[in-house]
């Protein structure tokens, strides 16, 4: 086995250019690409900096060039060689290091790889993601999934930074802590120590975050890992990492201000992009009917226009049964109606079907201004003037419309905005648009729990003009001091301003169904702590992973996550999670059900 001195790099593989020409160097890395070009051998030799093209000149060495021709990908070399400019019609200027080669003189061969089950220089990526996550190791190895996890680090060390400089204390907060009964599933812990007892893996930092701010620090902040037990999707996982802070003494514009500066920031310090603030804010009524979702996309305009009060006095029955029915009508006008066919309008309205629409009515707007399609003939002249003049339709234009009720009606027209913008290519790559979300309703009715819930968590302040309907039988009715960020699309963030005296804590947790004695079980230490001089607080806590992915326009978080677990919560490389032996079951005072 050699030496460290023997093959002690010099240099990485990324940084090597024109001034380092005449140069003796050595490197080390693995072999990346290796051709023969009639006896010159060129390797590509890659490290987490980068790439530096090899040669191996048999007329120079023949034994070396020899040596050289035995090599395959992902072997792990060193070489020494004398840096030579490549010649000016082979210099490749999407490389770094693409106006050079090293011409070797040495190599020493540092471990030898067996062919690898994946293509670490397909820029493609095309294995299935089974394959990719099982030999992760070698997936991570790709230039593409470094600069993603090595762009991570970078917005992390970041916000750190910035945070610190606005007065932020970062502290850990208990990974084993308390279950408590709001919000998703908790991944359960049982305690050998304490048997029949469990710990639950934070869902957040929220309590604890919160008994910091009762205990003075102000400004706490910690790059947190939470733990989830729901259903997966692309940019879901079972534990993920979010960017967690609580402050005192401050308001919703105190939170919008530092964090709208923490985006200007990363964005410009780790991708070079000007992002523009103060962020639009909007309510969360205004949101969902204006463009049928509350994380909405401003990429592209495409609004959500109501329509109801055109058709008020409407013979059409598909409208007018729903007006009875205190229902609503509302439509999108889309340009350029010329690409709809009557087999795309059917999957537009097979769309709209899934979010329980029992239809999609559709007019093409001719040149004078008169519209054509099935329904056009159940309406007036009058009543067409008005439709063209509150959705703003012009000749050309396509005009869909869903009439249902409130839910229903926007939603499955938020879904069709966003297919419309899909359709008619309305995305512009590079752009992105914030917006905070914010007076959301405080509650919410579970049709599976048969009363309502918090939309947020039990934790969130009223509005402080709703605060007297908590006393009356409207009480579902008040708002919240809640807001989210919200990014192309993707809610990244959420927080609120916290509910700080023990009171009004009790009386949300009555109107949760929980009653005073479950609330001391579960929240006993937080209740009590507000006892004691709480100060008005809040916070917000931004998905690092979910920011990730939109920063660099992927698809999925699994791609900026290092080890990520598959839809079904599977990891497998490591086949996590496994069995237990019935040893570690009885330590534990558990058995397993029969299934």
């Amino acid at each position: 086995m050699s030496g460290l001195r023997s093959w002690r790099r010099t240099h990485s593989c990324g940084e090597l250019n024109a001034k380092e020409a005449g140069e003796m160097v050595s490197l080390a890395g693995w072999v990346h690409n290796w051709r023969n070009h009639g006896g010159v051998i060129f390797i590509d030799l890659r490290d987490k900096a980068g790439i530096t093209q090899l040669v191996f000149n048999p007329t120079s060495d023949p034994q070396l060039a020899k040596r050289a021709a035995q090599l395959r990908h992902e072997f792990v070399i060193s070489v020494t060689g004398e840096v030579n400019l490549r010649p000016a019609e082979m210099a490749n200027p999407k490389m770094k290091t693409g106006d050079i080669e090293v011409a070797v003189k040495e190599l020493t061969v540092l471990n030898e790889s067996s062919t690898p089950p994946l293509h670490i220089n397909d820029p493609e990526q095309s294995e299935s993601e089974e394959l990719r996550l099982r030999y992760r190791y070698l997936d991570l190895r790709r230039p593409a999934l470094q600069r993603n996890i090595l762009f991570r680090h970078s917005v992390s060390m970041e916000a750190r930074k910035f945070l610190w400089e606005q007065g932020f204390s970062e502290i850990e907060t208990p990974i084993l802590m308390k279950s408590t009964p709001e919000g998703a599933r908790d991944f359960l812990v049982p305690s050998r120590t304490n048997r029949g007892r469990f710990y639950a893996l934070p869902q957040s930092p929220q309590t604890y975050k919160q008994i910091l701010m009762v205990s003075g620090f102000e400004r706490y902040f910690q790059v947190a890992r939470c733990f989830r037990d729901e259903d997966l999707r692309a940019d879901r996982q079972p534990e993920f990492t979010q960017i967690d802070a609580e402050l005192s003494f401050i308001d919703e514009q105190d939170i919008y201000e530092i964090f709208e500066g923490l985006m200007k920031t990363v964005f410009s310090k780790c991708l070079s992009v000007d992002i523009e603030t103060p962020f639009r804010k909007m309510s969360y009524e205004e949101a969902f009917c204006t463009y049928g979702s509350d994380k909405p996309d401003l990429r592209f305009d495409l609004p959500i226009h109501d329509i109801a009060p055109v058709f008020k006095n409407s013979s059409f029955k598909v409208f007018s049964s729903v007006l009875e029915n205190k229902g609503h009508i509302a439509a999108i006008c889309s340009g350029d109606s010329a690409k709809f066919s009557r087999k795309q309008i059917d999957k537009l309205t097979a769309l709209v079907a899934q979010y329980g629409a029992k239809g999609l009515v559709w007019l093409r707007v001719r040149d004078d201004k008169a519209v054509e399609g099935p329904s056009a003939k159940f309406f007036t002249d009058e009543e067409i003037a008005a439709l063209l003049k509150t959705v703003g339709a012009k000749p050309g234009d396509m005009i869909f419309a869903v009439a249902a009720d409130k839910k229903v009606c926007y939603t499955s027209l938020g879904q069709l905005r966003l297919e419309l913008a899909r359709v008619n290519d309305l995305i512009v790559p590079g752009e992105y648009k914030f917006v905070w979300v914010n007076k959301f309703p405080l509650f919410e009715y579970s049709d599976e729990e048969q009363r309502y819930t918090s939309v947020h968590h039990p934790f969130t302040a009223p509005l402080e003009e709703d605060i007297e309907l908590l006393e009356g039988d409207e009480y579902y009715k008040a708002r919240s001091r809640a807001y989210d960020l919200v990014l192309n699309g993707t809610e990244i963030g959420g927080g609120s301003i916290r509910i700080h005296q023990r009171a009004l804590q009790m009386k949300t947790f009555e109107l949760l169904g929980i009653d005073e004695a479950r609330a001391k079980e579960k929240f006993g230490f937080l209740i009590q702590a507000l006892s004691y001089g709480a100060p008005p607080h809040g916070g917000i806590a931004l998905g690092l992973d979910r920011l990730i992915m939109l920063m660099l326009e992927l698809e999925s978080i699994r791609e900026v996550i290092p080890f990520p677990k598959t839809t079904a919560g599977i990891s497998p490389m490591d086949n996590a999670p496994d069995k237990v032996s019935q040893e570690q079951l009885k330590e534990l005072g558990l058995s397993l059900l029969e299934e």
